[in-house]
């Protein structure tokens, strides 16, 4: 298969020739259709999308490549599948049907590259706790991690935990140890205990500036201190709800592109009609025209009702980003955190390299992202207009 556009990085003229799932060649053009080529996106925290929810009491292998399909149609050849905060039968359910649909289909395995566990090892204050259930927060326990582990065949990559607990330094030692992602979030700490848990290994922070309490002294707080600690990076929402777009630049700023990662953060509703929802995190959500997404009547918000198209394009109309870095903090980014770059990698388009890639146009009148193309694995996985490519070995 060829593909000719325009690279994200750099912007030359090129076509592609893929070779299984693997880039052939990258040959240079005069011209080329506008659009762009650019790495697959890689989200690393998505709950759910377009009705499917991999938090559900009756998550099956099914919801699973059914949530990746319809990513796949956002241009997203990639996701962390986020298991949020319940009790350890639950987790461990969801983990399981995780691991079952990555079974029963290679590129759905492809496309799940890690499993990102968001508490329940968070803390159980109101603001800091956001919309995860209070009745199922407690303390980090490495046993019940490896039960984690056990349930999803050993794909649980991204562990989201508070670090004020007294247990947390060893356990996120413990984490890294395995080749897992510490990452801080849903944290009421102070700043020896965020040292402490970076000095133990913690590499993120996740959604950082939300997941807070509404109101924090002006400093110190435990925003400064994970915006000057250089051995984080952080994870950001960017759908024009969680974060104001002076914190958005902000934020970008003070992390630099290095060190930051777009994340979406969808929930099952997202994608969905304005509407009340019910959902497996918060219980009753609404959809409001907005496209904000709250805890149903009240302000506070209950994740996000939007993919990393939209991230993307609110990180340059909003943030100050050129469409270059905002797409490098959707996929080169998170590809790095994860250990899936480098050459043969993803995360960028160059000969050698992975073939997931994401084919888009800009629109001049809105800057909204509209995606043409999905390849996974060299495979093409999405074609704007046409029905979704179903997932073999499972019924979708």
């Amino acid at each position: 298969m060829r593909l000719a556009g325009r690279l994200v990085e750099g912007g030359h003229a090129v076509r592609l020739a893929l070779a299984g799932p693997r880039i052939g060649r990258v040959e240079a053009l005069d011209a080329a259709p506008e659009r762009w080529l650019a790495p697959g996106l890689l989200d690393i925290q998505v709950n759910g999308y377009g009705g499917h929810d991999a938090n559900a009491p009756d998550v099956s292998p099914e919801t699973i490549a059914r949530l990746v399909r319809a990513l796949w149609r956002r241009g997203v050849t990639a996701l962390c599948p986020t298991v949020v905060t319940q009790s350890e039968g639950r987790i461990c359910r969801s983990l399981a049907a995780i691991a079952a649909a990555c079974a029963a289909d290679p590129l759905v395995a492809r496309a799940i590259p890690r499993i990102h566990v968001e508490g329940p090892h968070i803390s159980p204050e109101d603001g800091p706790r956001g919309a995860h259930p209070l009745e199922h927060v407690r303390p980090p326990d490495l046993a019940e991690y490896r039960r984690w582990q056990d349930a999803a065949g050993g794909r649980v990559g991204l562990v989201t935990l508070a670090p004020e607990y007294p247990e947390a330094p060893a356990y996120i030692s413990a984490l890294a140890a395995d080749g897992v992602v510490p990452a801080i979030g849903h944290t009421a700490a102070g700043a020896a205990q965020l040292r402490a848990a970076v000095d133990a290994g913690a590499r993120l922070s996740t959604h950082l500036g939300n997941g807070a309490h509404a109101q924090l002294p002006r400093h110190p707080n435990y925003l400064w201190e994970q915006l000057a600690e250089d051995r984080l990076a952080a994870s950001l929402i960017f759908d024009g709800h969680h974060l104001p777009p002076a914190v958005m630049r902000t934020m970008l700023r003070a992390k630099g592109v290095e060190r930051s990662i777009l994340v979406s953060d969808a929930v099952a509703a997202a994608g969905l009609p304005p509407g009340v929802y019910a959902s497996a995190v918060g219980g009753r959500v609404e959809l409001l025209p907005t496209g904000r997404l709250n805890l149903a009547g009240t302000p506070y918000l209950a994740g996000s009702a939007s993919a990393l198209p939209e991230g993307i394009a609110n990180a340059v109309r909003l943030a100050g980003a050129s469409l270059a870095d905002a797409v490098r903090l959707a996929a080169t980014n998170p590809a790095r955190l994860l250990g899936l770059a480098g050459p043969g990698g993803r995360g960028s388009v160059r000969a050698g390299g992975a073939a997931d890639l994401t084919v888009f146009r800009v629109e001049r009148a809105t800057g909204d992202l509209v995606v043409e193309l999905t390849v996974v694995g060299g495979e093409v996985v999405h074609r704007e207009g046409e029905e979704p490519r179903a997932t073999a070995g499972v019924r979708v």
